[in-house]
């Protein structure tokens, strides 16, 4: 035997209650409706008004007048009953097969239907609930479809060069060379820089990147980065770094690691996209935040392109790569990174005059 639908068993349910309710009034009224009509008779007795004579008639009528009059209640009262309750279960269950039938399209990969509100109130409240984790699952959805167009873009350069020079090489069209192995291996170490990066962000978006959070002084890390990149210069490179941090500054609470992990990525940016000027790394502090920015006087980034630089692989000019061109995930892991250790990361930037990252941490 099949289980009851809810709308079947919410139904019954007003019957059972509707059939008791009319039973016990009809019990209660056969019973002891004519003995309360036979002691009304017996006090007009009283009144030396005699009804002996038409006392059973009287009873009878009474009874027969009784039957009718509950018999029409039940048939009326059960049916404006019965079909109040339809209508009321009918009413309750129907944004629930509204709900069924957006999972269905959910399911069939349609994202975009809605449950619509209600009147009642807990089926509105699990309406919107509904309709929350909806949404939810059209941006997860539209993220993996932008996500799959976006690195099947990254990888078809890469591949298509390295597929060009291998069937080159095959049909010995193309002499092998030194210059041109080196070409492969370029590419081959694009495409891993762009698996790892993928990799990390993937475990950062979720959860799965262990962050160490501890008093960190931002100090000695950030000279020991400074000096780091300018070891790369030559004495003749027009390119110069530059350090503005106080003495007695606060300590941080974050992962060490993971702070110097934003600092390359930021730093390597600034290098990549500055061919003469300063690259600047201040720290300062202010009440409950505690920032560092880069700053460089490179090409710069146009007003509209601020609000993209942290989405993945977004790249403002592709032509600007002048030494390796990244995989354009770098300052979305550094978003994350930032984030999972409570700060927030911004930019600001003019076109031709150069760009400033700057992200804030909690202070201990």
């Amino acid at each position: 035997m099949s289980k009851l639908s809810l709308r079947s068993r919410l139904f019954l349910s007003h019957l059972v209650v509707m059939g008791v309710g009319i039973v016990t009034l009809a019990g209660v009224g056969r019973f002891y409706s004519p003995r309360i009509f036979v002691v009304t008779l017996e006090r007009i007795e009283t009144y030396s008004f005699s009804v002996r004579q038409v006392k059973t008639q009287l009873i009878r009528g009474f009874e027969l007048a009784w039957t009718r009059g509950m018999i029409w209640s039940v048939l009326l009262g059960g049916s404006a009953a019965g079909g109040l309750s339809y209508w009321v279960s009918r009413r309750i269950i129907r944004p629930l097969d509204q709900m069924e039938e957006v999972t269905r399209q959910f399911a069939s990969g349609q994202f975009s239907e809605r449950v619509p509100d209600s009147d009642i109130p807990e089926i509105q409240r699990l309406a919107l609930s509904f309709n929350r984790m909806a949404a939810d699952l059209e941006d997860v959805e539209q993220r993996r479809r932008e996500l799959v167009g976006d690195l099947t873009h990254e990888l078809r350069t890469p591949l298509t060069i390295v597929k060009g020079y291998l069937e080159g090489l095959a049909d010995e069209t193309v002499a092998p060379s030194a210059d041109l192995y080196q070409r492969l291996a370029h590419e081959m170490s694009r495409l891993q820089r762009l698996v790892n990066d993928l990799q990390e962000l993937s475990r950062l978006e979720a959860g799965y990147l262990p962050v160490q959070l501890q008093p960190v002084h931002l100090g000695p890390l950030l000279e020991n980065l400074v000096q780091r990149f300018s070891d790369q210069l030559t004495e003749d490179d027009p390119l110069k770094f530059e350090l503005i941090c106080p003495a007695a500054l606060p300590a941080v609470k974050a992962d060490p690691e993971r702070v110097e992990q934003i600092l390359v990525n930021l730093l390597g940016n600034a290098f990549r996209y500055t061919e003469q000027g300063t690259i600047t790394v201040s720290a300062y502090s202010e009440p409950g935040k505690m920032w560092v920015a880069v700053r460089d006087t490179g090409v710069g980034i146009a007003a509209e392109d601020l609000p993209y630089v942290f989405e993945r692989f977004w790249r403002a000019d592709r032509s600007r790569d002048r030494t390796s061109g990244g995989t354009g995930v770098g300052l979305t892991i550094c978003r994350r990174l930032v984030e999972i250790q409570g700060g927030q990361i911004e930019v600001e930037s003019q076109p031709g005059q150069g760009s400033e990252f700057r992200f804030w941490l909690p202070p201990v």
